[in-house]
């Protein structure tokens, strides 16, 4: 008997030897995410005890972040201190309705063959600082023409230039006004002899509050400076390059209103024991003329 003829197709187990395992090869699905254990209870309880802190922010590749990471526990910043911040002395409110005080500072320029004599460049004045006017407003500020033809314009400490001379007011004219205003009132500023003597004007002694001259803000008896009085008063920076009147003038109101108690206080008394010193010696004045002994009489 004949054996049946080759088959084309070959069988199947020498094309595919193991059909099972290639069927789930094909059908084995993608391996899901194990879900996250289960937090301990003990652990739970114990974060529940800890301090909060935030949550770490998730920040991606760094092409995608748009700044600089923040340090880590940045904490945010603290405010300053009180008495720390930098004063400012700018006024709160336009009034400019007179007050019983006046706060005054000149800038000189020099005049005369060298440039030597000083003559008044500018004056202003302030009102008193009072509580919806922290710091003052300028009731007058003018530049003055002087008598005398200007030879240094001392720019760099007056900050008066040339220009400034084209509406500058006539000094007779300044000098009136001034003197109709500080009438009558209490005038503060910083070494007001040479306001006043530039000026050519005088005011009662009685009614003078010289930061320069209060014992309180001398140091070792010797005057200071109304830049470093400021600065420990105050708090505030004057006169870092050219001075400005309007700011000196309200350095020395509010250094005044500082102390105004104690400094009023302290005019009272000095003055007070200046008229019991002068009755006294009046009076010692007229016993020693009606009783001595040794004085003649004169009859007539």
């Amino acid at each position: 008997m004949a054996a049946p003829p080759p088959s084309s197709t070959p069988p199947a187990t020498a094309a595919n030897p193991n059909p099972d395992r290639n069927s789930k090869r094909k059908r084995k699905p993608k391996p899901k995410p194990a879900k996250p254990a289960a937090l301990n209870p003990n652990w739970a309880q114990l974060q529940a005890k800890l301090p909060h802190r935030p949550a770490a922010t998730h920040l991606g590749k760094r092409k995608d972040r748009d700044g600089p990471p923040p340090p880590p526990d940045a904490a945010e910043p603290s405010p300053p201190a009180e008495g720390k911040a930098a004063v400012k002395l700018e006024p709160t409110s336009d009034d400019t309705s007179l007050t019983k005080a006046l706060a005054v500072d000149c800038e000189m320029v020099g005049v005369g063959s060298d440039g030597s004599k000083s003559a008044l460049g500018r004056v202003t004045l302030i009102v008193q600082a009072l509580k919806v006017n922290s710091f003052g407003n300028v009731v007058y500020d003018e530049y003055v023409r002087t008598v005398e033809r200007i030879v240094d314009y001392r720019t760099r400490i007056s900050g008066i230039r040339p220009k400034h001379m084209n509406k500058a007011k006539e000094f007779w004219n300044v000098q009136k006004e001034v003197a109709e205003l500080i009438k009558g009132r209490i005038l503060v500023g910083h070494a007001l002899h040479n306001d006043l003597k530039v000026l050519l004007l005088s005011h009662p002694k009685k009614d003078i509050r010289d930061t320069s001259e209060y014992e309180v803000f001398r140091r070792e008896r010797k005057r200071r400076s109304l830049k470093d009085l400021a600065a420990e008063v105050l708090g505030a920076k004057i006169q870092q390059s050219e001075h400005c009147p309007i700011e000196d003038a309200r350095a020395a109101m509010f250094i005044y209103n500082k102390h105004k108690k104690g400094w009023e206080k302290h005019m009272k008394d000095q003055f007070r024991s200046k008229k019991k010193l002068k009755k006294r010696g009046k009076k010692k004045s007229a016993e020693s003329n009606g009783n001595d002994p040794n004085v003649p009489t004169v009859l007539l």
